[in-house]
C-alpha cells in the first residue's frame, strides 16, 4: 500500500493532457493500486493519475454507494484506463463537487446527465457503458483532469476566484 502525494492547485501539471497508456502491465497495475489507496486515504471517490503527478490517461472511480453491516460504505473501486467520452445526453444535471486537488473547495457544475464511455480495465481488456447519475458526473470529472480541465473551469469567473481565494485563506490557516 503506497499513498501518494496529490499534486494541488496551482501546480502547472493538473493543466497538462495526459499522455495514452501504451500497453497495460504490472507498473500501470501498481499505479491502480496506489491510486485507489490514495483516493480512500483523502476520503476521495475519483481520482486521475496526474493528480498523483504520472502523466497518464488513468483514473480510477468508487461511489462507495451503500454501507455493510458495520455502517461501513461498500468498496467497489473500478479503474479506467485510456477512458474516452464517446456521446453525451442532451439532459443535464448539477452536482455540487469537489476535487482533491482543491481541499475543501465545492461548487454546483452542470454537466451532461449520461454519457458513452469506453475504456481498458486493469487486464486490458475493453469496455463500453452509459454512465449515469453521480458515476456519469464522476467520470466526466475525472476525465478533465485527464485533458487538463478542473471542475472550477465550468463555474463563473467569479465563483472560480472567490473559491481560489478561500482556498488561500485556508492554506494561510485563516
Amino acid at each position: 500500500m503506497a499513498i501518494l502525494p496529490i499534486v494541488e492547485v496551482p501546480d502547472p501539471r493538473l493543466r497538462l493532457v495526459s499522455k495514452p497508456v501504451e500497453v497495460v502491465d504490472d507498473g500501470i497495475r501498481q499505479l491502480v493500486t496506489d491510486m485507489i489507496d490514495t483516493m480512500y486515504d483523502a476520503h476521495g471517490i475519483g481520482l486521475a493519475a496526474i493528480q498523483v503527478g504520472v502523466d497518464q490517461r488513468v483514473l480510477v472511480i468508487d461511489l462507495q454507494e451503500g454501507e455493510d453491516e458495520d455502517g461501513k460504505p461498500v468498496k467497489n473501486p473500478h479503474a479506467y484506463i485510456n477512458p474516452e467520452i464517446l456521446s453525451v445526453s442532451d439532459e443535464v444535471s448539477t452536482y455540487n463537487e469537489g476535487c482533491l486537488s482543491i481541499p475543501e473547495q465545492y461548487a454546483e457544475v452542470k454537466r451532461p446527465a449520461r454519457c458513452q464511455v469506453k475504456w481498458l480495465d486493469e487486464k486490458g481488456e475493453a469496455h463500453e457503458a452509459e454512465l449515469d447519475g453521480l458515476l456519469a458526473t464522476c467520470m466526466q470529472h475525472e476525465i478533465d483532469h485527464l485533458n487538463g480541465v478542473l471542475f472550477i473551469d465550468h463555474v463563473s469567473r467569479l465563483k472560480r476566484d472567490m473559491l481560489m481565494r478561500k482556498l488561500t485563506k485556508i492554506r494561510k490557516g485563516g
